[in-house]
């Protein structure tokens, strides 16, 4: 179930709910009912429960015989599977407590423009150059993979270059235009990605792009191909271009960073950080990006280790078409294109957005000051500060031991013939 057409099968009914709907996720757990994620929200598709039944025809169907063999074994799978001439999809599943478990995610098999995506053009800059490492980064599901393959796509569409992709697994299948496409899945093609990679600088590539780069092989081995000419695009789960470069550099020792930090000062072509937020009007996403493109400034930065400086190299790089986060989160509220909560909720800098939140969110995002109805809470009535141990009841008769005093306020019970003898001493 890898490539070639297949038969209807069971888990099929799902896929079709999915993709009628605009879903990006289904999410399949034995025992519990079946769900997708629409809009970035995760609702029911049914009712009633999987049973294990069920998880097993299906996930035995969509894996095939071979992959499920394997998985029985290890717990985990990850594959493609292609639903129609329209849809394929990013498929992962995994034992857990209850026992099986799928995640599947949707991927058009038409691949969509930087046009079409509404990212900013100044990104078809990094598919110009011949040379260098662009990072494309963000959270899961942030679409990353799908800004990737415009890029790719567009390259390919552009110029005759060999272009190979490093994937786990492949997502979006390319079509040779005046290009050469070379995909290789991890696991099935290649046994790593730095495997591929360094078969790659053997391969007389134009341009590689990295699926993920979650280790320190692989992370060396793109800058070092980086340097030798190749264009390599590469991803990280972060959320701006600070981080970014912190995570490339962190990964290594201390002993070889102030060599990494040469390295990609001068091999860093770009970062393009995306965030998905959700529309005002509940109809959808829209991607929001933040730009870095290096600069003298930025690879001075760079080298120096003040990483903390690039916030203001994006800022006052507008002429040269960097983007920071805020301003771009900023552009789609003042357009009425997200709500005042979302972009609180995403930016950087929440003291910015803070006067956009509305309710309870614009209570807690003004520290408690500003006209939304407070959240009412039982009202506590403040008494006098009584001494310390002031409520302490101690035996009658009760004298500290030799060398203790009682502290303040500590009084032991007095009997009836002590307060006489009181009373008896204050007359």
């Amino acid at each position: 179930m890898h490539e070639e057409a297949h038969q209807r099968i069971l888990i099929d009914q799902f896929f079709d709910v999915v993709v009628e709907s605009k879903a990006s996720d289904l999410h399949l757990q034995e025992g519990q009912p079946p769900k997708m994620r629409l809009h970035g929200d995760i609702q029911k598709i049914r009712d009633e429960p999987l049973t294990h039944a069920e998880m097993d025809q299906m996930l035995s169907e969509v894996v095939g015989p071979k992959r499920w063999e394997k998985y029985l074994k290890t717990g985990d799978m990850d594959c493609a599977y292609e639903l129609s001439a329209e849809a394929r999809f990013r498929c992962n599943i995994h034992k857990q407590l209850h026992g099986h478990g799928g995640i599947f995610r949707l991927i058009p098999n038409k691949i969509a423009t930087l046009e079409q995506l509404n990212v900013p053009q100044v990104i078809k800059r990094f598919a110009n150059i011949k040379g260098g490492l662009v990072l494309v980064t963000g959270p899961t599901g942030s679409g990353k993979s799908t800004t990737l393959a415009a890029l790719i796509d567009y390259i390919n569409s552009s110029y005759a270059r060999h272009i190979i992709t490093i994937e786990e697994p492949i997502e979006f299948v390319h079509q040779n235009k005046l290009s050469i496409i070379t995909q290789r899945e991890v696991g099935e093609d290649t046994p790593s990605f730095a495997m591929g990679l360094k078969n790659a600088m053997r391969e007389d590539a134009d341009v590689v792009l990295v699926g993920e780069m979650r280790d320190l092989e692989t992370i060396a081995l793109a800058l070092t191909a980086a340097e030798t000419g190749m264009l390599v695009f590469g991803t990280l789960h972060t959320n701006n271009a600070r981080k970014t470069v912190d995570r490339m550099i962190d990964v290594f020792p201390s002993s070889q960073q102030p060599q990494v930090r040469t390295m990609l000062s001068a091999s860093l072509r770009g970062i393009v950080a995306q965030l998905l937020m959700k529309k005002a009007d509940g109809k959808g996403r829209v991607a929001v990006n933040e730009i870095l493109i290096s600069n003298n400034a930025v690879s001075s930065i760079i080298r120096e280790g003040a990483v903390a400086k690039l916030t203001d190299v994006l800022v006052s790089g507008k002429a040269e078409g960097m983007q920071f986060m805020d301003d771009a989160i900023n552009s789609l509220l003042q357009q009425g294109t997200i709500s005042g909560e979302e972009a609180y909720m995403k930016a950087i800098d929440k003291q910015r957005f803070a006067p956009y939140l509305t309710g309870q969110m614009g209570e807690i995002g003004r520290g408690g000051k500003g006209t939304a109805k407070p959240v009412p809470v039982p009202r506590i009535v403040s008494t006098p500060a009584a001494p310390p141990g002031a409520g302490l009841q101690l035996p009658a008769g009760f004298k500290p031991p030799p060398g203790y005093s009682l502290a303040p306020g500590l009084a032991p019970a007095l009997d009836e013939s002590d307060e006489s003898s009181e009373a008896a001493a204050e007359e």
